[in-house]
């Protein structure tokens, strides 16, 4: 047999790099755990699916077009949210959910020696693509469960390109508010490009959130993300975007892979755009549980940090992942957080009330 000689073909920062070991598909799990039910209380899932029109279209797709290649640059879709947010087509990109959009800008504006920079507890897609490509992740502790905007300020230096700020943020719901958002910008001056992640805007109930998109025109470093997978209910579609000045974007365009996102993540997320309903219907159900939920912790006298988004992070007085293993017996799966640098909370994904309830007598149990 040949010998590979993987010393000299795989670089340095792949070998001090883990992969992420995604969970088994349900059944198995069931299996594994001798449960007949299961609610996913792990990934921020939207418990009411896609809405309603985007039903109609994943029943109604038509076979023969899985054989023509989709828009490659999803132009239809770019039109509708152009339309939607009141800039030009050209000034979005969309991807194959927010990992690739992510790839996209810090392989635009990276290279070898170059930083980037964001929280330690947050959404660690940003760490993992910089890391994995060569580059340099800073990571700023956050500050009473926020992003530290002092902090991350201090850690630039010229070899920063991107700061991250994830808002709200996964896993703590806080949030910049816009004075705060601006200040921050003003610092910046355009030296870097700051992208704001605003997967979980759509479920924020309060006044003072930016209005990030009004706020290109002033800063024209400023990226959006925003995606389909949380309050539309499209994650099993694959399917986020972004927004910047025009002349950030043709740049970030240079590093996008065409033809990624396929035909029916297009269609289904063109259909959900204007759905009003179905965004209050979930609103509605996540304000209703998270106060559910809030009680049977007070109840319980255990610590938790509750804010915007549709999660909320539990402490416990045993070890994260010894409290999965014992909820998935009782058929719920919730999110360990030793992985986010939270040692013994658990993430739990607001749902309808029949698994909050599955999720407290769970809890009440192990206990």
């Amino acid at each position: 047999m040949i010998s590979v000689a993987f010393d000299n073909l795989v670089p340095s920062y792949i070998n001090k790099f883990d992969a992420y070991i995604p969970s088994k598909p349900d059944p198995e799990l069931k299996k594994m755990f001798g449960c007949t039910t299961l609610y996913r209380l792990n990934n921020n899932e939207n418990p009411l699916g896609p809405p309603r029109a985007s039903r109609e279209i994943l029943r109604g797709f038509n076979p023969a077009q899985a054989a023509i290649y989709p828009s490659g640059d999803s132009y239809y879709l770019r039109e509708k949210l152009a339309e939607t947010h009141g800039v030009h087509p050209d000034q979005i990109l969309v991807g194959n959910g927010a990992n690739e959009v992510i790839t996209f800008v810090i392989n635009a504006f990276c290279e070898a020696g170059d930083n980037i920079i964001t929280a330690d507890k947050t959404f660690a897609v940003y760490e993992w693509v910089a890391i994995f490509s060569g580059y340099e992740a800073r990571l700023v502790p956050l500050r009473d469960y926020a992003f530290d905007d002092e902090a991350m300020l201090r850690q630039v230096d010229r070899r920063s390109k991107i700061l991250f700020v994830c808002n709200p943020n996964n896993p703590t719901g806080t949030y910049w508010n816009q004075d705060k958002l601006v200040r921050f910008l003003d610092r910046v001056d355009g030296r870097q490009i700051v992208v704001v992640d605003e997967a979980y805007c759509e479920f924020v109930e309060q006044d003072d959130f930016p209005d990030s998109l009004a706020l290109m025109k002033r800063y024209p470093n400023l990226v959006i993300f925003r995606t389909f997978s949380k309050m539309y209910g499209l994650a099993g579609l694959r399917i986020g975007y972004l927004v910047g000045s025009m002349d950030v974007v043709n740049i970030i365009r240079k590093a996008c892979v065409v033809y990624s996102v396929n035909t029916l993540a297009q269609e289904a997320a063109i259909l959900a755009i204007d759905d009003r309903e179905h965004v209050e219907r979930t609103r509605r159900l996540v304000k209703l549980e998270k106060a559910y939920l809030r009680r049977a912790f007070d109840r319980l006298g255990l610590s938790y940090v509750i804010n915007e988004g549709n999660f909320v992070m539990l402490k416990l007085p045993i070890s994260d992942t010894l409290a999965y293993r014992k909820l998935m017996t009782r058929g719920v799966m919730v999110r360990t957080m030793t992985g986010f640098r939270f040692p013994n909370y658990i993430r739990i994904t607001i749902a309808q009330h029949e698994a909050m309830e599955a999720f407290i007598k769970g809890l009440e149990h192990i206990l």
